[in-house]
Protein backbone atom coordinates (compact mmCIF):
# COMPACT_ATOMS: atom_id res chain seq x y z
CA UNK A 1 0.00 0.00 0.00
CA UNK A 2 1.36 3.51 -1.36
CA UNK A 3 1.55 6.43 1.57
CA UNK A 4 1.48 9.93 1.61
CA UNK A 5 4.90 11.13 1.71
CA UNK A 6 5.67 13.95 4.57
CA UNK A 7 8.12 16.30 3.57
CA UNK A 8 10.56 17.05 6.67
CA UNK A 9 12.93 19.74 5.90
CA UNK A 10 13.44 18.38 2.63
CA UNK A 11 13.69 14.66 3.46
CA UNK A 12 10.73 12.71 1.25
CA UNK A 13 9.19 10.20 4.32
CA UNK A 14 6.93 7.72 2.62
CA UNK A 15 6.31 6.08 -0.44
CA UNK A 16 8.65 4.34 -2.18
CA UNK A 17 11.55 6.51 -0.52
CA UNK A 18 14.48 5.37 1.19
CA UNK A 19 14.66 4.48 4.56
CA UNK A 20 15.11 7.63 7.33
CA UNK A 21 17.20 7.38 10.23
CA UNK A 22 15.40 9.43 13.09
CA UNK A 23 18.54 8.89 15.92
CA UNK A 24 20.31 10.72 18.75
CA UNK A 25 20.69 10.65 22.77
CA UNK A 26 16.89 9.68 24.53
CA UNK A 27 17.22 13.50 26.55
CA UNK A 28 19.85 15.96 26.14
CA UNK A 29 22.43 16.13 28.47
CA UNK A 30 24.90 18.71 27.12
CA UNK A 31 25.55 21.34 24.15
CA UNK A 32 28.68 19.75 23.01
CA UNK A 33 27.52 15.63 23.54
CA UNK A 34 24.88 16.84 21.45
CA UNK A 35 26.86 18.25 18.38
CA UNK A 36 29.47 15.69 19.24
CA UNK A 37 26.82 13.10 18.43
CA UNK A 38 24.55 14.80 15.98
CA UNK A 39 28.00 15.75 14.03
CA UNK A 40 28.64 11.72 14.01
CA UNK A 41 25.33 10.67 13.32
CA UNK A 42 25.32 12.96 10.21
CA UNK A 43 28.52 11.77 8.87
CA UNK A 44 27.76 8.09 9.51
CA UNK A 45 24.46 8.84 7.73
CA UNK A 46 25.96 10.47 4.70
CA UNK A 47 28.67 7.95 4.18
CA UNK A 48 25.54 5.98 3.43
CA UNK A 49 23.15 7.86 2.09
CA UNK A 50 21.15 8.06 4.25
CA UNK A 51 18.39 10.68 5.09
CA UNK A 52 18.67 11.72 8.68
CA UNK A 53 16.71 13.52 11.31
CA UNK A 54 18.58 14.60 14.64
CA UNK A 55 16.00 13.54 18.08
CA UNK A 56 16.38 14.13 21.28
CA UNK A 57 14.39 15.21 24.71
CA UNK A 58 14.95 18.64 25.70
CA UNK A 59 12.69 17.14 28.82
CA UNK A 60 11.84 13.52 29.59
CA UNK A 61 8.12 13.96 31.79
CA UNK A 62 7.33 9.99 31.65
CA UNK A 63 10.86 8.96 34.39
CA UNK A 64 9.74 6.72 36.72
CA UNK A 65 11.12 8.91 39.57
CA UNK A 66 11.63 12.77 40.39
CA UNK A 67 15.18 11.98 41.05
CA UNK A 68 15.77 10.67 37.87
CA UNK A 69 17.43 13.37 35.46
CA UNK A 70 14.90 14.83 32.94
CA UNK A 71 17.08 17.52 30.89
CA UNK A 72 17.27 20.83 30.84
CA UNK A 73 13.82 21.28 29.86
CA UNK A 74 11.62 23.50 27.37
CA UNK A 75 13.74 26.63 26.33
CA UNK A 76 17.42 25.53 26.73
CA UNK A 77 16.68 22.64 25.23
CA UNK A 78 14.89 23.99 22.07
CA UNK A 79 17.97 26.31 21.93
CA UNK A 80 20.35 23.51 22.39
CA UNK A 81 18.60 21.93 19.06
CA UNK A 82 18.53 25.35 17.67
CA UNK A 83 22.39 24.70 17.61
CA UNK A 84 22.38 21.44 16.14
CA UNK A 85 20.14 22.41 13.24
CA UNK A 86 22.88 25.27 12.81
CA UNK A 87 26.08 23.90 12.86
CA UNK A 88 24.78 20.43 11.90
CA UNK A 89 22.81 20.83 9.23
CA UNK A 90 20.36 18.36 9.88
CA UNK A 91 16.38 18.45 10.80
CA UNK A 92 15.15 17.96 14.42
CA UNK A 93 12.64 16.35 16.36
CA UNK A 94 11.81 16.33 19.86
CA UNK A 95 8.86 15.43 22.30
CA UNK A 96 6.12 17.92 23.66
CA UNK A 97 4.06 16.96 26.84
CA UNK A 98 1.27 19.73 27.60
CA UNK A 99 -0.35 21.78 24.64
CA UNK A 100 1.71 24.88 25.79
CA UNK A 101 5.09 23.68 24.68
CA UNK A 102 3.05 23.36 21.22
CA UNK A 103 3.84 26.75 19.85
CA UNK A 104 7.56 27.68 21.12
CA UNK A 105 8.65 24.11 20.16
CA UNK A 106 7.39 24.27 16.28
CA UNK A 107 9.76 27.56 16.33
CA UNK A 108 12.29 25.27 16.22
CA UNK A 109 11.46 21.97 15.62
CA UNK A 110 11.19 20.55 12.23
CA UNK A 111 8.86 17.59 13.68
CA UNK A 112 6.54 17.43 17.00
CA UNK A 113 6.33 13.99 18.70
CA UNK A 114 4.11 12.61 20.84
CA UNK A 115 5.02 10.38 23.28
CA UNK A 116 3.40 7.18 23.59
CA UNK A 117 1.49 7.46 26.95
CA UNK A 118 0.10 10.46 25.54
CA UNK A 119 -1.30 9.05 21.87
CA UNK A 120 -4.42 9.40 22.89
CA UNK A 121 -4.78 13.16 24.84
CA UNK A 122 -6.64 15.24 21.78
CA UNK A 123 -5.92 18.66 23.50
CA UNK A 124 -1.84 17.91 23.28
CA UNK A 125 -2.20 15.84 19.87
CA UNK A 126 -4.57 19.24 18.21
CA UNK A 127 -2.11 21.85 19.54
CA UNK A 128 0.83 19.85 17.84
CA UNK A 129 -1.21 19.48 14.69
CA UNK A 130 -2.27 23.23 14.60
CA UNK A 131 0.99 24.45 14.48
CA UNK A 132 1.37 22.71 10.94
CA UNK A 133 4.25 21.45 11.30
CA UNK A 134 4.82 17.55 11.01
CA UNK A 135 3.81 14.88 13.40
CA UNK A 136 4.80 11.87 15.04
CA UNK A 137 2.31 10.42 17.20
CA UNK A 138 4.02 7.01 18.65
CA UNK A 139 1.40 4.44 19.22
CA UNK A 140 0.76 3.67 23.11
CA UNK A 141 2.10 0.52 24.46
CA UNK A 142 -1.67 -0.07 25.33
CA UNK A 143 -3.37 0.21 21.87
CA UNK A 144 -4.10 -1.95 19.18
CA UNK A 145 -2.80 -0.53 15.80
CA UNK A 146 -6.02 0.08 14.38
CA UNK A 147 -6.80 2.38 17.32
CA UNK A 148 -4.25 4.64 15.68
CA UNK A 149 -6.89 5.52 12.76
CA UNK A 150 -8.91 7.77 15.22
CA UNK A 151 -5.37 9.57 16.29
CA UNK A 152 -5.04 10.24 12.42
CA UNK A 153 -8.81 11.86 12.41
CA UNK A 154 -7.63 14.26 14.92
CA UNK A 155 -4.66 15.22 13.04
CA UNK A 156 -6.74 15.89 9.96
CA UNK A 157 -9.65 17.61 11.68
CA UNK A 158 -7.11 20.61 11.95
CA UNK A 159 -6.21 20.43 7.96
CA UNK A 160 -2.72 19.21 8.81
CA UNK A 161 -1.89 15.84 6.64
CA UNK A 162 2.05 15.79 7.51
CA UNK A 163 1.67 12.97 9.89
CA UNK A 164 3.89 9.87 10.90
CA UNK A 165 2.77 7.11 13.29
CA UNK A 166 4.91 4.97 15.49
CA UNK A 167 5.38 1.65 16.35
CA UNK A 168 7.26 0.56 20.03
CA UNK A 169 6.12 -1.96 20.92
CA UNK A 170 3.09 -3.34 23.04
CA UNK A 171 2.16 -4.42 26.32
CA UNK A 172 2.90 -8.14 26.99
CA UNK A 173 2.59 -8.68 30.44
CA UNK A 174 3.81 -6.60 32.86
CA UNK A 175 6.80 -4.44 32.20
CA UNK A 176 7.84 -6.29 29.09
CA UNK A 177 6.91 -5.53 25.40
CA UNK A 178 6.43 -7.52 22.49
CA UNK A 179 6.60 -5.67 18.83
CA UNK A 180 3.68 -7.02 16.61
CA UNK A 181 4.90 -6.99 12.67
CA UNK A 182 1.30 -6.43 11.55
CA UNK A 183 1.27 -3.02 13.19
CA UNK A 184 3.09 -1.69 10.09
CA UNK A 185 0.90 -2.66 7.08
CA UNK A 186 -2.28 -2.34 9.17
CA UNK A 187 -1.05 1.58 9.83
CA UNK A 188 0.19 2.08 6.57
CA UNK A 189 -3.24 1.20 5.30
CA UNK A 190 -4.20 4.55 6.97
CA UNK A 191 -2.15 6.54 4.53
CA UNK A 192 0.49 8.02 6.37
CA UNK A 193 4.19 6.89 6.89
CA UNK A 194 5.16 4.27 9.50
CA UNK A 195 8.30 4.54 12.08
CA UNK A 196 9.97 2.01 13.91
CA UNK A 197 10.93 2.88 17.29
CA UNK A 198 13.64 0.48 17.77
CA UNK A 199 15.56 0.87 20.79
CA UNK A 200 12.56 1.71 23.16
CA UNK A 201 10.72 -1.83 22.39
CA UNK A 202 13.59 -3.73 23.95
CA UNK A 203 13.41 -1.25 27.20
CA UNK A 204 12.37 -3.26 30.47
CA UNK A 205 9.79 -0.95 32.35
CA UNK A 206 9.71 -1.20 36.22
CA UNK A 207 13.24 -1.81 36.23
CA UNK A 208 15.58 1.66 36.31
CA UNK A 209 16.97 2.50 32.72
CA UNK A 210 20.62 2.73 34.37
CA UNK A 211 20.44 -0.85 35.51
CA UNK A 212 21.79 -3.64 32.97
CA UNK A 213 18.44 -5.01 33.68
CA UNK A 214 16.22 -2.38 32.49
CA UNK A 215 16.88 -3.63 28.96
CA UNK A 216 17.55 -6.13 26.12
CA UNK A 217 19.83 -4.09 23.33
CA UNK A 218 21.37 -7.30 22.02
CA UNK A 219 18.00 -7.55 20.16
CA UNK A 220 17.97 -4.36 18.39
CA UNK A 221 19.48 -5.74 15.43
CA UNK A 222 16.91 -8.69 15.38
CA UNK A 223 14.14 -6.58 15.47
CA UNK A 224 15.65 -3.81 13.06
CA UNK A 225 16.16 -6.29 10.91
CA UNK A 226 12.23 -7.70 10.61
CA UNK A 227 10.69 -4.51 11.11
CA UNK A 228 12.65 -2.78 7.76
CA UNK A 229 11.71 -6.00 6.24
CA UNK A 230 8.09 -5.66 7.19
CA UNK A 231 8.16 -2.52 5.46
CA UNK A 232 8.38 0.38 7.81
CA UNK A 233 9.21 3.55 6.09
CA UNK A 234 11.63 5.34 8.88
CA UNK A 235 13.77 3.51 11.97
CA UNK A 236 13.67 5.54 15.19
CA UNK A 237 17.08 4.74 16.94
CA UNK A 238 18.44 6.37 20.21
CA UNK A 239 22.15 6.31 20.13
CA UNK A 240 24.67 7.13 22.85
CA UNK A 241 28.71 7.71 22.75
CA UNK A 242 28.76 5.85 26.26
CA UNK A 243 25.50 4.01 26.92
CA UNK A 244 26.30 2.95 30.52
CA UNK A 245 26.88 6.62 31.72
CA UNK A 246 23.62 7.29 29.86
CA UNK A 247 21.40 10.04 32.05
CA UNK A 248 18.22 8.41 30.82
CA UNK A 249 17.49 4.81 28.68
CA UNK A 250 20.82 3.43 29.33
CA UNK A 251 20.13 0.53 29.48
CA UNK A 252 18.45 0.17 25.79
CA UNK A 253 20.30 2.44 24.02
CA UNK A 254 21.93 1.35 20.64
CA UNK A 255 25.97 2.36 20.89
CA UNK A 256 27.38 5.08 18.80
CA UNK A 257 30.42 3.21 17.58
CA UNK A 258 27.84 0.18 16.36
CA UNK A 259 25.51 2.61 14.36
CA UNK A 260 26.98 2.34 10.80
CA UNK A 261 26.89 -1.70 10.64
CA UNK A 262 23.92 -1.91 11.89
CA UNK A 263 22.05 0.60 9.02
CA UNK A 264 24.21 -1.34 6.93
CA UNK A 265 22.08 -3.92 7.73
CA UNK A 266 19.01 -2.30 7.22
CA UNK A 267 19.94 -0.64 4.74
CA UNK A 268 20.40 -3.77 2.60
CA UNK A 269 17.06 -5.56 3.53
CA UNK A 270 15.81 -2.41 2.66
CA UNK A 271 16.70 -2.12 -1.18
CA UNK A 272 15.01 -5.68 -1.40
CA UNK A 273 12.16 -4.89 0.69
CA UNK A 274 10.78 -1.94 -1.40
CA UNK A 275 10.70 -4.38 -4.43
CA UNK A 276 7.88 -6.38 -2.64
CA UNK A 277 6.47 -3.77 0.15
CA UNK A 278 4.52 -0.77 -1.68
Amino acid sequence: MTTRVVNIAGIPVGGNNPLVLIAGPCVIEGQQMLLDTAGTIRDIAQKLSMPFIFKSSFTKDNRSSVEYYQGPGLEKGLAMLAEVKKQIGVPVLSDIHNPQQARPAAEVLDVIQIPAYMSMQTSLTLAAAETGKPVNVKKGQFLHPKDMEKVVKKIESTGNRSILLTERGTVFGYHNLVVDMRSFPIMRKFGYPVVFDITHSVRIYGVPSSSPEGGTPWFVPYLARAGVAAGCDAVFIETHPDCKNALCDASSMWPLQRLEELLEQILEIDRVAKKWVN
